[in-house]
């Protein structure tokens, strides 16, 4: 009984860690209460927002945005483009993964920022809208 539970610990904590993020892709998106558009419209959601996926079902998709609300979208609505939105009031991008190194850009909350991967001691390399490269705290967006 014990090693079920810890391979079914272990295997929950192995889906979790490897969360799957999508955008939206079109210039505006509801998002729904169910799965269908006869369902109650929530919220109206802009291009390059990040949603978490929970269930992928052919035509829909549970999400999660960054309050943590959980809503349907229409699968046709989402991109693969990865991108994260700013939390904290502002960020500051740097040049290189360091706290010291030069700054890149800084961007304002609730920016979204195309998501370019993973650099080691918490930071994730991103570009702005305007094209700038840099290096973000992790726990600074939302989105990775």
């Amino acid at each position: 009984m014990r090693r079920a539970v810890a391979s079914l610990a272990f295997a929950l904590a192995s889906t979790c860690a490897h969360a799957e993020y999508l955008s939206v892709g079109e210039p505006a998106a509801i998002l729904y209460d169910a799965p269908s558009r006869a369902a109650k419209p929530l919220y109206v959601v802009s291009r390059y927002y990040p949603l978490e996926v929970i269930v992928n079902l052919d035509a829909w998709v549970k999400v999660r945005d960054q309050t943590g609300q959980l809503t349907w979208i229409e699968r046709k609505m989402l991109t693969d483009q990865r991108t994260v939105v700013v939390t904290a009031p502002s960020t500051v991008a740097r040049a290189r993964p360091e706290d010291g190194a030069p700054v890149a850009f800084v961007a304002a909350q609730n920016v979204a920022l195309e998501y370019l991967g993973t650099a080691p001691g918490g930071w994730l390399r991103v570009r702005h809208p305007d094209g700038a490269n840099g290096y973000v705290r992790a726990d600074q967006v939302w989105g990775a």
